[in-house]
């Protein structure tokens, strides 16, 4: 998909934001049937906390979310929208006026959100109420059809009978045992120049390449998460640090290390031996200024978008984030869309910071606390 990252490794920088939650791919969620439209959801009463295998969601007023009357909701509301085309049970009776109220102003959705929602602090079932954000993005990069000096790190699409929570070869045995490579021969849908940027895809579990087709035209296309070899997710940035080598900046500092260390760059790969496979998505202009879809099965939308452990959120739930950092500071409505490996607890998230450079700055600079309000119906 969750995830996400964009490195989203686990530490201070985008490899620890980003690696640990993003190699994961869309799971499709099977949407219950529900209430007609404008039937109350059979919630049950709200006076009390809700329990999920990994939080406990207590009910708390609105003065408690920070910053409530003052995010421009109109952004957040893109997000509601998109859920709606696969709403959770829950949810989905209040899709009519989620999209009814897309062309409204803040203050109306404000107070559509006060009377029909409460809002729910997400604990662990302990009760500790503070956790940590990460942030993820959807990489760009240059890339060719077929293999070149430039141009000789393949992207695959999955071999045939792989299976999900069956081991294949792990990534040092898809890079060296020829019957891997048999495996994964007339697969490749295209080649990267750099290997470090390769793993960049794996971790993020999605991105756009810019391709000059055989027609000359250069065609920007998406490479979205297919299913992996289920293998552990290692990072490799603390492989680094193992080796006693200071990565802060991500991925310059990699590269550089890369650049210095060429015979090494194996070694430091296949330290992390889960592996991503890819399928490619054409991008029409509605496509373009979306996000790549997450485990909920809809597109993410940028800043409004978070993958969590489902075992804490629901996907499709309305959620309210607060979170300060260095230079980030976020107070903001956002949907839980999609999930990650690495992402995992009650108050755990990982941001979806868009697509391109600037999203991945913004990502690199996102390793810290966090607080979340669960919106639920009423």
């Amino acid at each position: 998909m969750n995830k996400g990252l964009l490195w989203r490794l686990a530490g201070p920088a985008i490899v620890v934001a980003l690696a640990a939650g993003c190699s994961f791919g869309p799971r499709t969620p099977t949407v219950p049937e529900v209430p007609g439209v404008g039937e109350p959801p059979p919630l049950g009463p709200l006076t009390g906390s809700l329990t999920h295998p990994k939080s406990r969601w207590v009910p708390v007023g609105w003065s408690e979310l920070p910053g409530f009357g003052a995010d421009p909701l109109h952004e957040g509301w893109v997000a509601l929208v998109s859920n709606c085309a696969r709403p959770n049970a829950a949810f989905a009776p209040l899709c009519q006026d989620v999209r009814r109220l897309a062309i409204a102003d803040g203050e109306a959705q404000r107070q559509w959100m006060t009377d029909r929602l409460q809002p729910y602090r997400i604990e662990s079932l302990t009760g500790q109420s503070e956790g940590q954000l990460t942030s993820y993005y959807e990489p760009v990069y240059d890339a060719a059809r077929r293999p070149s000096a430039q141009f000789s790190v393949p992207l695959y699409r999955a071999p045939d009978g792989i299976a999900a929570r069956k081991p294949w070869f792990t990534r040092q045995q898809i890079e060296t045992l020829p019957e891997a490579q048999a495996a994964l021969r007339g697969r490749e849908i295209a080649w990267l120049a750099d290997p470090i940027d390769a793993m960049m895809l794996h971790i993020q579990g999605s991105g756009r390449l810019r391709i000059v087709e055989a027609d000359g035209v250069q065609r920007t296309v998406r490479v979205a998460f297919s299913a992996t070899n289920d293998q552990p997710y290692r990072s490799i940035q603390q492989w680094l640090t193992g080796q006693g080598v200071r990565a802060g900046r991500w991925p310059d500092d990699v590269k550089d290390w890369a650049v210095q260390n060429p015979q090494r760059v194996p070694q430091l790969l296949w330290s992390n031996p889960r592996y991503v496979f890819f399928r490619e998505e054409a991008l029409n202009e509605v496509d373009a200024s979306a996000g790549p879809r997450g485990a909920q099965g809809v597109p993410l939308t940028a800043g409004r978008s978070i993958a969590v452990d489902r075992d804490s959120i629901p996907y499709g739930t309305p959620v309210w984030l607060a979170s300060s950092g260095p230079t980030v500071q976020l107070q903001k409505l956002v949907v839980a869309q999609d999930t990650g490996k690495a992402i995992t607890g009650a108050v755990r998230a990982d941001y979806f910071a868009g697509t391109g450079n600037d999203a991945g700055r913004l990502a690199a600079a996102v390793n810290q606390p966090l607080r979340l309000w669960a919106l639920w119906p009423k």
